[in-house]
């Protein structure tokens, strides 16, 4: 049971990471995007190709999977910049379901449906991260969550938070005042998609194997999920949506009944707690989070003073 916990925690960890990603892109800047799991899946892919095929350690693979991923990030941002709304989800989707089919049957690089196996554990300082002893990992995984929560919470009391914060609630009047609109759209996505990135390098050598079926639409729709649950525009809330989702996720192998709840309960269950927080209160569980700029302050509801 103790490891089964210390699973979903990691799990939460990973998670969380994505949902900061997702919170920049549709928190801050205000657009809907569902393509985390292509970044995740291209994160993932780009540790286990070098870490398994040209035998790189993990350390060394994962900038190259966040900057990877930051390039996809910026290609699908930029055409799709005119779009808002359903459109962009749209848009966005198709991204995620191309990068899954392109794995799926490129078998030269990703050995198609079979995925690759046998991905190296991470060493530090000749210190092997075991996986299957899940206390070093959940460490490893709790630093780059507090990494990434620290330097996102700074980006948010920046110019370029302030920017972001301004677009979402009115381009117009945002590109009146002199804001690039474009370029801090496309700075969103590319953040956005890098640290997801980083979740999927995570997620590569904590498995020890990747497989197209893992990135599917359903990992964009819980990303989502937990940064409504917790709260648009609050980093400490993605992280708290992670884990409350992750625990929902795996309640009936906690609690014995996955022979009585099917497994395809849960794609419900994230379509309701979309449905039941947009109605009853949108602005999540610990709503959006006060800034501070110097003097200034942005009040909850997210208006710009």
């Amino acid at each position: 049971m103790l490891n089964f916990f210390l699973l979903i925690l990691i799990y939460s960890g990973i998670y969380a990471l994505m949902s900061i990603g997702q919170n920049v892109i549709t928190g801050y800047g205000g657009m809907l995007s569902l393509t985390q799991a292509g970044f995740f899946a291209i994160g993932s892919y780009a540790t286990a190709i070098l870490a398994a095929r040209f035998g790189w350690s993990f350390w060394a693979t994962l900038p190259v999977a966040a900057l990877l991923s930051a390039v996809f990030g910026l290609l699908i941002g930029l055409p799709t910049l005119r779009l808002k709304g359903d459109y962009l989800a749209i848009a966005t989707l198709g991204f995620g379901e191309i990068v899954r089919n392109v794995l799926n049957n490129w078998d030269s690089l990703t050995n198609g449906p079979m995925g690759i196996q046998k991905i190296p554990m991470p060493k530090l300082f000749g210190f092997t991260i075991n996986p299957y002893h899940k206390y070093a990992f959940l460490v490893m995984v709790i630093l780059f969550v507090a990494i990434a929560y620290f330097l996102f919470q700074r980006l948010a009391r920046s110019r370029m938070g302030r920017a972001l914060a301004a677009i979402r609630e009115d381009e117009i009047a945002a590109q009146s005042m002199g804001i690039n609109i474009t370029k801090y759209k496309v700075y969103a996505f590319i953040l956005g998609a890098s640290v997801a990135g980083i979740a999927g390098s995570l997620q590569a050598v904590f498995s020890l194997s990747v497989t197209p079926g893992t990135y599917t639409f359903m990992v964009s729709v819980m990303v989502l999920c937990m940064v409504v649950l917790g709260g648009l525009g609050n980093f400490k809330a993605s992280i708290l949506g992670a884990f409350i989702i992750q625990f929902i996720s795996y309640f009936p192998q906690l609690t014995g009944l996955s022979s009585v709840i099917p497994p395809q309960f849960k794609q419900i269950l994230f379509g309701l707690i979309l449905v039941v927080m947009m109605i009853w209160r949108p602005q999540g569980l610990l709503g959006r989070e006060d800034i501070r700029y110097g003097n200034q302050n942005v009040e909850k509801r997210g208006g710009v003073q």
